[in-house]
């Protein structure tokens, strides 16, 4: 038969980095091309040791229908961690659990954005936020990254030209996939230009948790005094991905909207889930947790720039140090075919992601690819790092 498929979803493609994955199954293949955390960032014992004393004193809460919203004692925690360590959050806000930070992306575009307006994103940006957004057939205004955040020329302009701008979206801190981390002064600046214009901001904070080098920055959410900032947190990597816990922290009214439009996708998020992660938070040593995350990404980060240095940059790829998350993006001199640079990685047993995947056009031209230092191990990094250096010097 015909199957007729909705035109929303007709011009949507696969994931690339999901595409890649298919290559780097193959266990002789470095992949640094993932996202996960390291394995051993991982809390086993803790969530084991949790998950048993929930079984055991309240499993019926642990499998049985909740609300909506989330689990009540873990949303006043997250509640009371962001309003006492980043000032996030107002009496006109309100906060709900989603299943991952990706789902916010869904839902608050589901709840705000018609077809055809726009969504204005950094460029590059990462890619499953852009798919959501494309979902719902919004039209996608790249605004270019310098090395402290978007052009605020281009932002402007685009605020002033784009019709029907619905929201700002944003990843402030070690941006997936540039690495970038936007500035105090900038983050303020694209607030002002926000409420000016009056659209909101969807500020994506998955990696906010993950600094190893340098002082905080407080979030946009943080002077939001006008209600036009949604904030979105989440547990994937600072807990675990697989348990898929994200949270908003948005004005009430849109907060509300967003709630029924989760009342018709999942009905709750996992309610076990939620139960641990509060356990883990309040019942648990969660700074030291983050204190040792911040340990084994700050080894793990300089070791991989210590190989990019001898194995990339003497062969004319450069990248901007990090000081935090969990990628590193590599830009090839000028007049390098880069898809066929990645592809001659592939043959060679390296998988990495190419740049024209995070824009907002994928016809654009990139030199530029994406690799993640957390999922391999030191061996993996040091192998896989050696042979992009052999391959870019026979390229160049």
């Amino acid at each position: 038969m015909d199957y007729i498929v909705s035109e929303r979803v007709k011009t949507l493609k696969p994931s690339a980095i999901r595409e890649i994955f298919k290559y780097a199954a193959d266990p002789s293949v470095v992949s640094l091309s993932a996202g996960n955390p390291a394995p051993e960032a991982f809390p086993c014992e803790a969530i084991r040791n949790i998950s048993d004393e929930i079984f055991a004193n309240d499993p019926v809460a642990a499998l049985q229908y909740s609300v909506t919203e989330g689990y009540a004692p873990l949303r006043k925690a997250v509640s009371d961690f962001m309003k006492t360590k980043y000032n996030v959050g107002r009496d006109t806000d309100d906060l709900i659990i989603t299943s991952g930070a990706q789902q916010v992306m869904d839902l608050l575009t589901k709840s705000t954005v018609n077809e055809g307006d726009t969504v204005i994103c950094e460029a590059p940006s990462f890619i499953g936020s852009l798919n959501s957004f494309r979902s719902y057939n919004a039209r996608l205004c790249g605004i270019p990254l310098e090395h402290d955040g978007m052009q605020l020329d281009a932002l402007e302009n685009a605020l002033k030209t784009e019709k029907n701008v619905r929201f700002i979206y944003i990843i402030p801190n070690f941006q997936n996939p540039s690495g970038v981390t936007t500035s105090l002064e900038k983050r303020k600046k694209i607030y002002d230009l926000a409420k000016q214009y009056g659209v909101m901001i969807l500020e994506d904070n998955p990696y906010g948790e993950l600094r190893i080098k340098g002082e905080d920055i407080p979030p946009i959410k943080s002077f939001d005094e006008d209600g036009i900032v949604a904030y979105v947190g989440s547990f994937s990597k600072i807990l675990s991905p697989g348990m898929r816990l994200g949270y908003v922290i948005a004005p009430k009214p849109i907060v509300q909207k967003m709630v029924v439009c989760k009342q018709g996708e999942d009905v709750h998020t996992n309610i076990w889930a939620q139960m641990v992660a509060y356990k883990f938070m309040t019942e648990y040593d969660f700074d030291g947790h983050l204190r040792t995350l911040h340990e084994i990404y700050r080894k793990k980060a300089d070791f991989c720039m210590k190989l990019l240095d001898e194995h990339l940059v003497p062969n004319h790829i450069t990248y901007q140090p990090i000081e935090g998350g969990l990628f590193i993006w590599c830009k090839l001199p000028d007049g390098v075919d880069m898809p066929d640079f990645c592809k001659q990685a592939v043959l060679r047993k390296v998988c990495v992601v190419p740049g024209n995947a995070f824009l907002t056009d994928e016809a654009e031209q990139s030199s530029s690819f994406r690799i993640n230092f957390s999922t391999p191990t030191d061996e993996q990094l040091e192998k896989g790092i050696r042979i992009l250096g052999e391959l870019a010097k026979e390229v160049l």
